[in-house]
């Protein structure tokens, strides 16, 4: 299909739907204007604004449904009841030919399909916009799914994302909402969103990444990839047995414990998200099955791991200290702390920002704490510190829609799940642990090969910045100008630092010959402090 052609099927589709009526049309140029004077005849939609975009998004096809599932993602960018509606985008497409799907097969794996299986079921297990899987066995008696990517879709996706940034590029230059849902980056993201679900190794290694994390884990199952039948086109993975979590009928056949699975789908996320800093962010219903064979203490099994999220070391850090001030309502702290980390800038005004925090959390904590969502929370307050200049944070905006997911799913299976009471332990814990000496000593000994690489240079650094001192040569930072009685203090933390430092390399000194690596524990931190009183001056 021409891409005139493509665009007047567009045109036509969001015509029926009248998604003319998402626009501010007085905001919108003259010549827009004038264009969409002939909608004023068509009769009033009758239907909600959400369900007429899912259904014009279906119509559309299976690049735009994946487009609607991402928009879905962004609550902090999207309505909450066109949110709400996308969610139910299905991505249910006619299955492509059987033998086209073995052709794939072979040609990826590089050999027939009889020699490559001992079983090949040639009717589809599940067809999706992407890929296709089928049932099959191995030649040593495993039981395995085969996923392949849809044959021609990376053309597809091209033209039709082409014109995706076309319209973008339109509405935010011709309408208010267009700017600020920062609609060309919403497809940007988009595009290397879905190219990255066109490799299927890409995938296959983030599902043996969560299979390692959660080896032996009693709440989650992830399947086993196997590696000799997989690569970019292909992947090969084990073939597991589950009840779909939304399938409560059958779960409650088999008298499963909802309030622990609920419970354990809270756990799952907090692990992830802080333990691991690796998250499964598609964390749909279709994409989870329980294991109820022991129904007291039920398990997740977790499918699809296209869409991974983690965060830096500092993001882990802030957000567990949000949460926390949060919930005790230090609103305060919660502005600081979003300061602190960089996602707003450095000159907000931290007491207009906190009265905006505590305008949006109070009205939601007057609510029984089991009534509260806590993802809705979070966007609630990443939409507040929007109004602040707080940047898209795509690792944050990935973390909240999945614990949207997670929270709205364990409130299916348990309506009086309170997701703080097993949320506020975790992170209590997580950040103790982040303390101890144990955990400190970890973080040495992974940096320690750089700090190591930089070490010979600091001997040098002290000696010249001693003899600057000495000779007056360093200027006293403006606080010190200002205060002329914190000068004495700064001299101490200087030359206690510079004690500390010589301290610890007459420590290490003896193991310098034999090597760098060898140096005691003791003399890294002696130095550490030194160089950390030094900063503080």
């Amino acid at each position: 299909m021409s891409r005139i052609s493509r665009l007047a099927t567009i045109i036509r589709i969001a015509t029926r739907y009248r998604l003319d009526t998402f626009l501010d049309q007085e905001k919108l140029p003259r010549s827009a204007r004038l264009l969409l004077k002939a909608n004023k005849l068509l009769p009033a939609p009758k239907q909600p604004r959400g369900e007429r975009l899912r259904c014009a998004l279906e119509d559309l096809g299976p690049i735009f449904i994946k487009f609607g599932q991402l928009l879905s993602t962004r609550p902090d960018l999207i309505p909450a009841d066109i949110c709400d509606e996308l969610d139910h985008l299905q991505d249910n497409v006619p299955p492509f030919d059987k033998d086209q799907f073995v052709s794939i097969v072979e040609e990826a794996l590089g050999d027939s399909i009889d020699n490559l299986f001992l079983q090949f079921d040639r009717e589809p297990l599940a067809s999706a916009s992407v890929a296709q899987v089928h049932a099959a066995v191995l030649p040593d008696g495993h039981k395995v799914v085969v996923k392949a990517i849809r044959p021609g879709i990376e053309k597809t996706i091209e033209q039709d994302i082409k014109l995706m940034s076309f319209m973008a590029k339109w509405l935010e230059a011709n309408t208010i909402d267009g700017r600020r849902m920062r609609l060309t980056e919403v497809v940007s993201d988009y595009r290397n969103t879905i190219f990255d679900e066109l490799n299927l190794q890409r995938e296959a290694g983030n599902a043996s990444m969560l299979r390692r994390n959660f080896d032996g884990s009693p709440m989650l199952y992830v399947p086993e990839i196997h590696w000799s039948h997989t690569n970019e086109k292909v992947m090969v993975m084990e073939r597991i047995y589950g009840i779909p979590v939304t399938d409560v009928e059958a779960l409650q056949q088999h008298n499963t414990n909802f309030k622990v699975l609920a419970e354990r789908g809270v756990e799952i996320f907090f692990t992830q998200v802080f333990e691991h800093n690796f998250f499964h962010a598609d964390m749909h219903p279709g994409n989870i099955f329980v294991d109820a064979t022991k129904p007291d203490q039920p398990k997740y099994l977790a499918v699809d791991c296209a869409i991974i999220g983690t965060l830096t070391e500092a993001d882990q850090y802030y957000l567990a200290r949000n949460l926390l001030a949060i919930f005790r309502r230090d609103y305060r702290q919660v502005a600081e702390l979003h300061v602190l980390s960089g996602w707003v800038p450095e000159n907000t005004n931290v007491g207009d920002f906190t009265s905006a925090i505590r305008t949006v959390c109070e009205p939601i904590f007057e609510r029984p704490l089991r009534e509260i969502s806590f993802g809705l929370l979070l966007v609630n307050l990443f939409r507040t510190a929007r109004r602040f200049d707080m940047e898209v944070q795509p690792s944050l905006v990935l973390l909240q829609k999945t614990l949207l997911n997670i929270e709205g799913l364990g409130r299916q299976l348990y309506p009086d799940l309170d997701l703080w009471a097993t949320a506020h332990p975790f992170l209590e814990r997580w950040l103790k642990e982040r303390f101890k000496p144990n955990a400190l000593m970890e973080q040495l000994k992974r940096h320690g090969p750089e700090w190591l690489e930089q070490f010979p240079q600091i001997p040098q650094l002290v000696f010249q910045t001693l003899e600057k001192l000495q000779a007056g040569d360093l200027k006293p930072r403006n606080n010190i100008q200002n205060n002329p009685s914190d000068a004495p203090k700064s001299r101490l933390k200087t030359w206690t630092g510079a004690a500390l430092i010589g301290a610890g390399l007459g420590v290490a000194f003896p193991h310098w010959a034999e090597t760098a690596q060898q140096m005691p524990i003791g003399s890294l931190i002696l130095a550490g402090l030194g160089i950390l009183l030094l900063m503080l001056r």
